[in-house]
C-alpha cells in the first residue's frame, strides 16, 4: 500500500519532477519517494514537496521551459571579441561541465581569435600537415595548440567569425552527423546572404566551399551527447597564412574568403554582423525560436574566473 501512495505521488508530480532517462534504470523504478530521488542525486534529505534546489536541478533550462504561446527555445549568444585560444577552450571546459549538470542551457560563443594554429586529435596525421616548424610559427606571432576536437590541422586569425556551440543534442533531438550539417548549412546561407554560393565538401572533403576552394571548417568534440569546438568562417583574414599548412589535411585545394570570393567592389558589413548572422543561421537549423545575445561586458566575472590561468 506504501509503495502505491509513493507512485501516486511521483505521477501527480511530474509536472516538477523531469527524471529523463534516469526514470529507466532499475533502482530508480524501484525507489520511489522524494527521499529516494534526493538520495539517488546525492543530496541532504528533503521535504516530501517539491523543494525549490530539487526543482531547480530537474527542470530544463529556462530556453527549454513553457513559455506564453507554446514551447519556445531561445538560444543564448555570447559576443567575446577577440581571445586567446587557451582562455576559450577553458571556458568551454567550464561551460560544457556546467551543461552537462544542468547548471546553464544552452549557448554558443562567437568570437575571433588572434593568430592561432590547431591540431585536431588525429596527432601524427596533423602534424604531417603542418608545413613549419612550431618555432617559425611562434616567429610570425601565431600560437599552436594541440587539441582534441575533430578534424586535422586547422588556421585562426583576426577577420574570420569563430562558433562554439556548448549544445546537448539529446535535448534537440540531433545526431551527431546532423548537427555537423547544421553547421555547414549556417555558412553556406551566410555566403548566400551575400551573393555566394557555397556547398558542402564531396566525400572525404569537411566543411564549406565555394567551387574547389574552403571558405569555411568544421571541427567539433561531442563528449556524452555534449558539443564544444565547432566552426571557422572566413570573412577576410589574411590567406596568406594558410600556406603554412594543409589546411584541414586535404592537399591540392586553395583557401577562399568572403571578401574575395564578392571581390573588392562589394561592400560587406561589419565582421560582428556576420557573426550575428551566423549565430542565428545556426540556431534556426537546430530548432530554436530566437537568439538571446549577450556582450563581454555583460558576462564579466564569469568568463575570468573561467579563462583564469592556473599558476
Amino acid at each position: 500500500m506504501r509503495r502505491r501512495q509513493q507512485a501516486a505521488e511521483l505521477r501527480r508530480n511530474r509536472h516538477w519532477l523531469d527524471l529523463g532517462g534516469l526514470a529507466s534504470t532499475r533502482s530508480l523504478r524501484r525507489l520511489l519517494s522524494p527521499w529516494a530521488v534526493a538520495h539517488l542525486l546525492r543530496l541532504p534529505p528533503l521535504a516530501p514537496h517539491p523543494p525549490k534546489l530539487l526543482t531547480r536541478l530537474l527542470l530544463p533550462p529556462p530556453a527549454e521551459t513553457e513559455m506564453s504561446g507554446g514551447a519556445r527555445r531561445v538560444l543564448e549568444a555570447w559576443r567575446l571579441g577577440v581571445v586567446r585560444y587557451g582562455d576559450a577552450l577553458r571556458l568551454q571546459e567550464r561551460l560544457v561541465a556546467d551543461r552537462k549538470a544542468g547548471r546553464v542551457g544552452d549557448l554558443v560563443l562567437s568570437l575571433q581569435h588572434p593568430l592561432t594554429y590547431t591540431l585536431g586529435k588525429q596527432r601524427e596525421k596533423a602534424e604531417r600537415n603542418l608545413l613549419s616548424p612550431e618555432h617559425e610559427l611562434r616567429a610570425l606571432g601565431a600560437e599552436l595548440h594541440r587539441t582534441e576536437r575533430g578534424g586535422d590541422v586547422t588556421f585562426h586569425g583576426p577577420r574570420q567569425a569563430v562558433l562554439y556551440p556548448v549544445l546537448s543534442l539529446r535535448a534537440l533531438g540531433l545526431g551527431a552527423r546532423r548537427y555537423v550539417e547544421a553547421l555547414e548549412s549556417a555558412m553556406i546561407e551566410v555566403a548566400a546572404l551575400h551573393g555566394v554560393a557555397a556547398r558542402p565538401g564531396d566525400p572525404g572533403e569537411t566543411g564549406v566551399w565555394v567551387g574547389d576552394r574552403k571558405i569555411g571548417a568544421i571541427g567539433v568534440r561531442i563528449s556524452s551527447g555534449f558539443t564544444w569546438h565547432g566552426l571557422a568562417f572566413n570573412i577576410d583574414p589574411d590567406l596568406g597564412y594558410f600556406e603554412h599548412i594543409v589546411p584541414c589535411g586535404i592537399a591540392g585545394k586553395e583557401v577562399t574568403s568572403l571578401r574575395r570570393e564578392v571581390g573588392d567592389r562589394v561592400e560587406l558589413p561589419a565582421d560582428e554582423v556576420i557573426h550575428d548572422q551566423l549565430v542565428r543561421c545556426l540556431a534556426r537549423t537546430i530548432g530554436f525560436d530566437d537568439v538571446e545575445f549577450k556582450d563581454d561586458s555583460e558576462l564579466g566575472d564569469m568568463i575570468h574566473s573561467a579563462t583564469a590561468t592556473q599558476s
